[in-house]
């Protein structure tokens, strides 16, 4: 037990890194594109798919998804200095609702592991199921 949750410790900690970054660069555009959030956006849903399919624990990537989630609340606030990194504009507030949809996302997708071993228990014969 205490290996796991050191596991979602660490993926806590890895995914507020990867909510920093991703907030940071959410700005980005090329013109009309708003190139930080598409890669921020993909960065973070890779890290979360990664941590789901290695670990076979939608809790880890529920770690990972609320370190994003808490780093991206507390560096949206304003800073003592009068700084705001994510400003209330539509893109700062488009980025927030898609860092929360890629959390919930892949957190709630179901176990498909699980229904490969029903369906292959299903058609196997009567005599030789698992």
């Amino acid at each position: 037990m205490l290996s796991r949750g050191l596991s979602w410790l660490a993926a806590a900690l890895v995914g507020a890194v990867y909510g920093i970054a991703a907030t940071i660069a959410h700005s980005f555009t090329i013109g009309p594109i708003p190139v930080g959030m598409i890669l921020g956006g993909v960065a973070c849903a890779a890290l979360l798919i990664a941590l789901r399919a290695l670990t076979g624990d939608r809790w880890a990537a529920l770690a990972a998804g609320l370190g994003m989630m808490a780093l991206l609340l507390v560096i949206s606030q304003r800073g003592p200095g009068g700084s705001i990194v994510v400003p209330n504009t539509a893109l700062g507030n488009i980025w927030m609702y898609v860092a929360a949809g890629i959390v919930m996302l892949i957190v709630a997708w179901p176990d498909t592991r699980r229904l490969r071993d029903l369906s292959a228990s299903a058609a196997a014969p009567r005599g030789e199921a698992r």
